[in-house]
């Protein structure tokens, strides 16, 4: 889509992918490209609404009207210059840090990437900043564990995000979810670019998998009748109150994974295994997590009954 027309390409024989890229970008170029950066942008969220999560359409609608400026959002996009796109981003991380300023940089090359493909873009980024998180121990994870024992709702949370659950699959789980033992995760709650939230498949296909929970987590969650039935952000709320009650340093809700898989590795858990259980992707994953899934619920069997009991 130029212009909001379709352009169509009709070969006579099989072309290379070099052989497509190249006649579509000829195409492009025969077209007089008179839209706004912003009207491309919208145009680029668009095309992919249906293809990516939700949140990473928020998150693209959040960087072109919070991060661009108005200036450059107006230029037309057959006139942007490197130029332009370096002063933009200089501009912008004079008083934002290396992360979003490289994000805010993405985002702009692939819109131009889209409408300018033979545009070389080489911009001079910010260095980035390694982040310094803490991690919370095994001694952190038991108090939060026993101080929240007669909050049953966020008790639950905790120890499904100490079993790898991200907060948005956590959100989306029901007691269909749950077969005995078994628990299948495949599917998160997260918000769309109107900020509703929305059911959606999990975050990648490794993402889709089947753990183990122990009995007394079976018990307490049937007991209540639901999963979790309040905000999503009362979870992480939750999580920071008893932080404070402990005088434990935060931490993100999203550390207790980070926690999953440095616990299971001192307990001698495969990294296949791990990674099978918290749904983590790699090359050598996706070959073997069918494999391991039940070789990883065993291991997922002793590792949760011990950590649990006390």
């Amino acid at each position: 889509m130029v212009q909001r027309k379709t352009i169509t390409l009709i070969f006579d024989y099989k072309p290379t992918q070099a052989e497509a890229m190249r006649a579509i970008s000829e195409q492009i170029e025969n077209v007089p490209l008179k839209n706004s950066f912003y009207e491309c942008a919208v145009s680029y969220i668009h095309s992919k609404e249906n293809v990516i999560s939700p949140r990473t359409v928020k998150g693209y609608y959040s960087i072109l009207n919070s991060c661009i400026s108005d200036d450059f959002k107006k230029k037309r996009i057959a006139q942007i210059t490197q130029q332009d796109i370096q002063f933009e981003i200089n501009r912008y991380a004079e008083d934002h840090n290396p992360k979003t300023t490289r994000n805010t940089h993405a985002f702009i090359a692939s819109v131009l990437r889209q409408f300018r493909p033979n545009m070389i873009i080489h911009t001079t980024l910010p260095q980035t900043v390694k982040s310094e998180r803490y991690t919370p121990s095994e001694e952190d994870i038991k108090r939060i564990l026993e101080a929240s024992k007669d909050d049953h709702p966020n008790h639950v949370c905790f120890q499904l995000g100490i079993m790898s659950l991200r907060r948005s699959e956590i959100m989306a789980l029901t007691l269909d979810d749950i077969d005995g033992n078994i628990l299948t995760i495949n599917k998160a709650m997260v918000q769309n670019s109107n900020r509703e939230w929305v059911i959606k498949q999990t975050k990648t296909s490794d993402s889709t998998r089947k753990i183990y929970i122990p009995d007394s987590l079976v018990k307490e969650i049937n007991d209540l009748g639901y999963v979790y039935n309040r905000h999503p952000n009362k979870m992480r709320k939750a999580l920071i109150r008893y932080q404070d009650k402990l005088g434990i340093p935060h931490f993100r809700f999203h550390d207790l994974r980070h926690f999953f898989a440095s616990y299971a590795h001192s307990q001698g858990i495969s990294d296949a295994d791990i990674m099978a259980s918290g749904g983590w992707k790699s090359d050598y994953v996706m070959k073997s997590v069918y494999r391991h899934e039940m070789k990883a619920q065993e291991s997922q069997k002793q590792l949760f009954d011990k950590l649990l009991q006390n």
